[in-house]
């Protein structure tokens, strides 16, 4: 991938401007409290711009123009089924979160269960999104090496002082700033160039012939259960993701919270088409490009260096924030309800020190991984992350918000500890005909209720 200096200086422009505003809003950080929820004093463009900035990474861009370079429209239903549970975020949840005044969602569910369900709850949900971060990771560490002529070692490198900069010293702050001005990025430049190459796209029997086939063009190009399947995966990972919960624990009052929620979804569902439109393009012009760079050689070879620049940075962005913004939950997770109870931690600079350093090991581990599987397919990562760590903490979870102490503590630990396991089974041992994430549910319903029965 060759990149002319105009492309390479309009990248860096808009990765400067964006990774500086965060390192501006990081200077009134001085609590792990500011630093985890910014002082709870969020507005919702914040929360927003928090939930859309982490949810838009790389599999909303460079891994949906991948997977629509192979099956076509169905690749939206990343950012389309983000959307929609937003919406059911913001519609049930959003508010309940916010209302509870806590910040993890182990402390939710410690609060219902006990302490030991706290603990199982940070390692499956950080289980799940850490592969939410290495679908990320591959992205930035690719086009990092591609780029730069470096190796992915150096490029890794790269992608963890960018990572750093944008959250280990702000944290919520600067995920809230940087998400505004990176979404801003995004809308403008990939909307301007998911047109040009919908413009450019064949039609009638061009069409036929460029896409042989059938479902290029259908959300259900897969199958209607599969599709079904992807969306169900989105609604239940991302309302149990520590990342979202976290931003709508920073609102400054429970409908600020809901309206941020509102404001995300319709925010994040219609980036996923103009990577559609790129990833089609690509297939019908140029089919022998590396998948996982269908996005990136777009954006450099086929449009003005200008819009192809800031584009480029635009999704340099997407993945950094995406990775910070992940990180931050896990590390927020790990420090707050494993390490910090463990060792007895409550000085409110150690929680700090701590919180961060636990976010750079993330980082770190999710490079590493990602270097370890270059060929991995990031949007089925961000898949597996769903049904992951939503098969054993959703019911349990959605329990404790609308119907709290219902079911016995022994058994809702048993179910999250049973339903996961059996998730992670058939999602990486068997292959059954049924989406694992729906086996983990079954699961998890079949133990949640003699605990539901016998209260």
């Amino acid at each position: 991938m060759d990149l002319s200096a105009a492309h390479i200086g309009f990248m860096l422009a808009t990765v400067a401007l964006v990774l500086g505003g965060g390192i501006y809003a990081a200077r009134s950080v001085k609590s792990a409290e500011g630093y985890s929820l910014g002082g709870r004093a969020a507005g919702a463009p914040m929360v927003a711009g928090t939930i859309a900035g982490t949810v838009i990474g790389g599999g909303a861009t460079v891994g949906t123009a991948q997977l629509a370079f192979s099956v076509g429209l169905s690749a939206w239903w990343f950012t389309l089924g983000s959307g929609i549970s937003f919406v059911i975020m913001g519609l049930f949840y959003a508010k309940r979160f916010r209302a509870s005044g806590l910040t993890t969602i182990p402390e939710l569910l410690v609060g219902n269960y006990g302490a030991r369900a706290g603990v199982v709850t940070s390692v499956i949900a950080s289980l799940g999104i850490f592969f939410s971060a290495v679908a990320s990771c591959l992205p930035g560490v690719g086009i990092l090496s591609a780029v730069l002529g470096v190796s992915p070692y150096a490029a890794a490198g790269v992608l963890l002082a960018l990572v750093v900069l944008y959250v280990f010293f702000g944290g919520m702050k600067s995920a809230g700033l940087g998400g505004i001005l990176k979404m801003a990025v995004i809308w403008t430049s990939l909307m301007a160039a998911g047109y040009l190459a919908y413009g450019a796209l064949p039609s009638g029997t061009d069409f036929s012939t460029a896409f042989p086939g059938d479902g290029w063009l259908s959300l259900f190009g897969g199958g209607v259960g599969n599709g079904l399947a992807h969306l169900a995966s989105m609604i239940v990972g991302i309302l149990c993701t520590q990342t979202y919960v976290q931003a709508i624990f920073s609102a400054k009052s429970p409908e600020v919270a809901a309206i941020g929620a509102f404001t995300a979804a319709l925010i994040v569902i219609p980036v996923g088409l103009p990577c559609v439109a790129i990833g089609l393009y690509m297939r019908a012009f140029e089919p022998d490009v590396l998948p996982l760079l269908v996005l990136p050689t777009y954006l450099s070879a086929h449009l003005p260096p200008w819009i192809g620049g800031v584009a480029l940075g635009g999704v340099m962005l997407s993945i950094v924030g995406s990775i910070g913004g992940l990180s931050l939950g896990v590390g927020t997770m790990i420090a707050n309800d494993i390490i910090a109870r463990a060792f007895s931690v409550t000085d409110g600079g150690k929680k700090l020190l701590l919180v961060r350093l636990v976010v750079l090991g993330v980082v770190v581990c999710a490079c590493a991984y990602a270097i370890a599987n270059p060929g991995a397919q990031v949007l089925i990562l961000n898949y597996l992350s769903m049904a992951l760590r939503g098969g054993g903490i959703f019911l349990p979870l959605t329990l404790a918000v609308f119907r709290p102490k219902c079911v016995s503590p022994r058994w809702a630990l048993l179910s999250m500890v049973v339903s996961t396991a059996v998730a992670v089974l058939f999602s990486t041992v068997l292959t059954p005909p049924v989406n694992p994430l729906f086996i983990g549910l079954a699961v998890s319903a079949v133990l949640l209720a003699p605990g539901f029965l016998s209260r």
